[in-house]
């Protein structure tokens, strides 16, 4: 595998490690103040010390004195200290350009004047700039090295799992989790490990319904089309009975008919799709599903009350969207109670406006068996079944959570106190 952002990391930070380590040095060096220059402690402090000194002898016992005094001093320092004539020239003795000559005038004892000269070694002017000690070197380079390569693995290593973790992902391993891999990082690199974890996470929430999806259509549509080919193989054998069984295949074609609409408007709401778009009266939508429940509910003996918490007609916010589309969830969600209710129970509606928060709520609420709290979350999928494996739910429940969150609403479920279940939702008013 190329680690190719892993040697730009290293070699970036490398170089400049390398080169701020020996910049450094080289400031130091050139700026330095603890270390004295040579040349002037030579002509501020030993030059003037040794002249002054033999000055003093010089004065009190004359030549012979400076003799005595120069034969005190190191061996290389005796043939530097001299008297002279004040009318010769002060030159160096060689024609050495780098000596250097100190002198003074001094009185003898008796009064004879001389010159006393001080010669020393000058040190050339420096021309390069000075070399970085071994140690400096190394320092630079390993220091330097084992820091850039630690600070590289440490940048590159994450991306690299993150580079293979999308790599599972595209050949379809929808199980692939980055932030345990990752670790206790709290960075962006963190950040976008656990966003891929979301990511996979809903990619597989996705995938799993849409084979579920698959799987439960593909049972609803073999039962009518079971249905059929059994009535065209009775007709086939008894020919007296072709005008029940032209009627049987009819009603599994509405049917399959019915069940194709749903899952179209089941698309169209998972996408965001409102048909005819217009501004709508909520109640007057809940009213017409209500007319047509209570037709169906008292050939059940089930009644249908109604409590209504909203300004007259003409005072009523609207709610922009699709009022079909609408029609339908509640109409779902109306069939759905009438399906689990017995005679004698009786299905409350209530429709409100909740005027600070902007929202209509409609609620719904029968007096069945009610929902297990676990299956509660689940309700809202397409042919949910409950633990029991009783009846499914189809698609009702599915388009109706999702003709509301279309809308911007919210839609929720609960189970009643005492017995019953209630479907809340709430539209935005315009």
């Amino acid at each position: 595998m190329k680690r190719r952002l892993f040697w730009k990391i290293l070699l970036a930070f490398w170089l400049t490690l390398f080169a701020i380590t020996q910049g450094v040095w080289l400031l130091f060096e050139l700026n330095r103040n603890d270390r004295p220059n040579p040349q002037r402690l030579m002509e501020e402090e030993v030059a003037p010390a040794i002249l002054a000194a033999g000055a003093q002898a010089v004065t009190t016992g004359g030549p012979a004195a400076l003799s005595s005094f120069t034969q005190s001093l190191p061996d290389n320092q005796r043939g530097r200290v001299e008297l002279s004539n004040p009318a010769d020239p002060v030159r160096p003795k060689s024609g050495d350009d780098l000596q250097r000559v100190v002198s003074r005038m001094v009185n003898g004892p008796d009064g004879t004047e001389y010159r006393l000269t001080y010669t020393y070694q000058g040190m050339p002017a420096r021309r390069s700039l000075p070399s970085a000690p071994p140690e400096m070197l190394i320092l630079g380079l390993f220091g330097g090295l084992a820091f850039s390569a630690a600070l590289a693995w440490y940048l590159t290593e994450p991306i690299n799992r993150l580079r293979k973790g999308f790599d599972r992902l595209a050949r379809g391993d929808l199980e692939v989790r980055l932030a345990a891999s990752i670790g206790r990082r709290r960075d962006e690199i963190a950040d976008l490990g656990r966003d891929f974890d979301l990511m996979a996470q809903r990619l597989e929430m996705l995938v799993s319904a849409r084979d579920r999806l698959l799987h439960d259509v593909s049972h609803e549509l073999r039962t009518p089309l079971a249905r059929m080919q059994l009535a065209i193989a009775l007709a086939r054998k008894d020919a007296g009975k072709t005008e029940q069984t032209l009627q049987r295949i009819e009603q599994e074609a509405q049917r399959l008919e019915m069940l194709v609409g749903e899952l179209l408007t089941l698309a169209r709401a998972e996408h965001g799709q409102r048909s005819q778009e217009d501004y709508f009266d909520l109640a007057g939508v809940l009213e017409s599903v209500l007319e047509d429940a209570r037709f169906e509910a008292e050939a059940s003996r089930i009644g249908i009350r109604l409590q209504a918490d909203i300004p007259d007609e003409d005072d009523r916010p609207l709610v922009r969207g699709s009022a079909e589309l609408v029609r339908r969830a509640i109409d779902n969600i109306m069939r759905n109670a009438l399906r689990f209710s017995k005679a004698g129970q009786d299905i409350d509606v209530f429709i409100g406006l909740d005027p600070q928060a902007g929202l209509y709520r409609v609620e719904i609420s029968d007096a069945g068996p009610g929902v297990p709290d676990a299956d509660i979350a689940a309700m809202f999928n397409p042919f949910v079944r409950g633990e029991d494996g009783g009846a499914g739910l189809g698609l009702g429940l599915s388009i109706a959570s999702r003709a509301v969150m279309a809308h911007g609403g919210t839609v929720e479920a609960r189970n009643r106190v005492g017995g019953g279940f209630t479907v809340a939702m709430a539209f935005p008013v315009d």
